[in-house]
């Protein structure tokens, strides 16, 4: 089986505060043990005190020191999408008082693994799910969630409010994965398969292949549900993205995710 991550993510392992309240804990990541799409985890830290951690990373000694750090009280563990889900059982296991949310189906699948089956999800969000949805109060007042129930990986995307963040796993993609594999001895991310596959993942403008991308393979299933969420989520004001794969879009973002989804957002009958 292919390696997906470093065999020592804490040395290559790249953790900073995108605000006061924002740890990004970045690394490589090798889609087919090949593909450098690069790897990150993003922790959150709520008025409350609570943390929320999206996409979870390996749990390193530096990782642990981060949360502490941020007050310890890891309250929320959230998998964005059937395959961003291999490190909920540790943390779990850390903070016992977390909760986790994840799309419906990855409890199914994870009841193949020995190591995982009895970790208990608390919110599974559903496609036939009541609007809007609701955690807690404390994640409610901050947060605003999307379930793309149409992508074929069952996409979580979350915005958070007060910095005016979008977080996501596979919805869209920012190769070249420069600060993933900043600290990496791989190099600077983009080997010579990645670079084939790179005009799929990038936002560089224009954005057209990455736009045929989203409308011909993740919206395939569902192109009518892609549709609505995407406007959805074109409804929050959000100016930074952080995607799990690819560099973090500081600001501007809102006008990149219109570029990239320009013919889910506009029902035009021709396509480039």
């Amino acid at each position: 089986m292919p390696q997906l991550f470093p065999a020592n993510p804490s040395a290559s392992m790249v953790i900073r505060h995108v605000t006061p309240d924002i740890v990004t804990m970045s690394l490589p990541f090798a889609r087919f043990g090949h593909l450098q799409f690069g790897g990150r985890g993003t922790l959150v830290k709520l008025s409350t005190g609570s943390l929320a951690v999206f996409s979870p990373v390996s749990l390193t000694p530096e990782v642990r020191e981060t949360v502490e750090s941020l007050g310890g009280n890891v309250k929320y563990i959230a998998a964005p999408d059937l395959e961003h889900h291999i490190n909920l059982t540790p943390w779990k296991k850390a903070y016992p008082q977390a909760e986790i949310l994840a799309p419906e189906g990855l409890l199914e699948k994870r009841q193949s693994n020995p190591e995982h089956r009895d970790t208990p999800f608390s919110f599974i969000f559903k496609k036939e799910d009541k609007l809007p949805r609701s955690i807690s109060k404390e994640f409610d007042a901050e947060f605003e969630s999307e379930y793309v129930h149409s992508h074929g990986s069952r996409e979580l995307v979350f915005f958070h409010k007060p910095s005016r963040t979008v977080i996501e796993a596979d919805l869209l993609f920012n190769l070249p994965a420069k600060e993933q594999y900043s600290k990496s001895e791989e190099g600077s991310g983009t080997n010579l398969l990645t670079k084939v596959v790179m005009p799929l993942m990038s936002v560089k403008q224009p954005s057209t292949w990455q736009r045929r991308f989203a409308w011909y393979i993740l919206s395939a299933k569902d192109r009518t549900g892609f549709n609505e969420s995407m406007k959805k989520i074109d409804r929050w004001d959000f100016d930074r993205l952080i995607p799990c794969h690819g560099d973090v879009i500081e600001t501007g973002a809102k006008g990149i995710f219109r570029d990239v989804m320009a013919w889910h957002l506009e029902q035009k009958n021709t396509r480039d």
